[in-house]
């Protein structure tokens, strides 16, 4: 696959406040890449970058081998060949949905023939028939995000942005639209830079997934590695690892120092020893001040210690239709949460039991 898309050590400050830190990143011809990331960590200001509506201070942005962006020139936004869904869908709402969607031809001043050619065709891809004659206060949200998404293919753009497209919908519309646009971009082949806060959002979507923090990269991969194999505790935190424990010690050091490189080593916390899979690039040799992570619905309880087996007591049980969520508090003050298939007595003490390769271990 050919590079259409390459940030080279992009940089940004607004005022003495640094939002990006040095970005790289390539993005090939029909891939859609979701940049996922807490607010702050610079996703939109890149997206905005890309898209020519901010400037880059320093580095640069190439399409398909020319540069568009550095801290000299400025391509205009019209002639990047690029556009871009917002979250707000951004229609004109003085328009009927066949002027929204044919809004981009009409400024290129294309030919009536091919206008109706083009409609014909998003208008069967996207399923608005009966509804080009609609304004979109006439439309329910779904129906809004066709036609955004319908103006953005009309005009056959080298690249697609998008931006937290789907956070204004209702949770079951935002699952069924992200499986279909996952669907439609793949079977056109069409080159997509996906902006979000919603990691399942990005796992339903994205061929890549590039988790952003302060202005950096901390992870790119595929969706199955960055949740297996999160690189750092922050990925591991917002890829469903919501259980933390800090001030943990390394009794073995692992070998393997690579950046993304895993070994399994034991350490204590909680005044027990487990062992967990280290994820220690640049200072592997550091042995104090461990963090260790894992999912609620990784590991396990039971009344008696077992291999891997931290020690809690029951703070309170949730019911959640089919299944408890627990809450559990550690010797030491700390809260962990499991899912469990029954109801546990506050008060009742017991085990929490992980897998060695469910057990991220990180330096704080």
């Amino acid at each position: 696959m050919s590079t259409i898309l390459k940030i080279d050590k992009v940089k940004k400050s607004f005022g003495k406040k640094e939002i990006l830190k040095g970005i790289d990143l390539d993005v090939n011809e029909g891939e859609i890449i979701s940049v996922l990331g807490p607010s702050g960590c610079g996703k939109s200001t890149l997206l905005n970058m890309i898209a020519g509506i901010l400037p880059v201070d320093s580095g640069s942005i190439q399409i398909h081998g020319k540069t568009v962006s550095d801290s000299r020139f400025t391509e205009p936004i019209e002639r990047r060949n690029i556009n871009m869904v917002f979250q707000d869908f951004a229609l004109w709402p003085h328009m009927k949905a066949r002027e929204n969607i044919l809004y981009g031809l009409n400024v290129k001043k294309t030919g009536r023939k091919e206008q109706q050619e083009r409609l014909d065709e998003v208008v069967s891809l996207l399923h608005l028939d009966g509804l080009l004659d609609q304004y979109p206060s006439e439309l329910s949200g779904g129906q809004q995000q066709r036609v955004a998404i319908a103006r953005a293919l009309i005009t056959r753009p080298d690249i697609i942005l998008l931006d937290e497209p789907l956070c204004n919908l209702d949770i079951q519309l935002r699952i069924e639209m992200r499986t279909e646009m996952s669907q439609l971009f793949h079977s056109l082949k069409t080159t997509v830079f996906h902006v979000t806060h919603d990691p399942s959002e990005a796992f339903a979507m994205a061929d890549r997934i590039v988790v952003m923090n302060k202005g950096m990269i901390d992870q790119n991969d595929t969706p199955e590695i960055c949740y297996r194999s999160p690189a750092t505790a922050m990925v591991a935190g917002l890829l469903g690892a919501g259980n933390s424990l800090k001030n943990g010690h390394l009794c073995d050091i692992p070998a393997d120092t690579k950046a993304h490189s895993s070994s399994v080593c034991e350490t204590e916390i909680c005044g027990v020893r487990v062992r967990g899979t280290a994820f220690l690039p640049g200072n592997a040799d550091a042995a104090e001040g461990v963090e260790l992570r894992f999912r609620p619905e990784e590991c396990s309880f039971s009344d008696t210690c077992s291999a891997n087996s931290i020690p809690v007591t029951i703070i309170l049980s949730t019911f959640e239709g089919g299944i408890y969520r627990i809450k559990a508090k550690t010797p030491d003050g700390g809260e962990l949460c499991l899912l469990h298939d029954s109801f546990l007595e506050a008060g009742k003490k017991g085990f929490i039991s992980i897998a060695p390769e469910k057990l991220y271990i990180y330096h704080s």
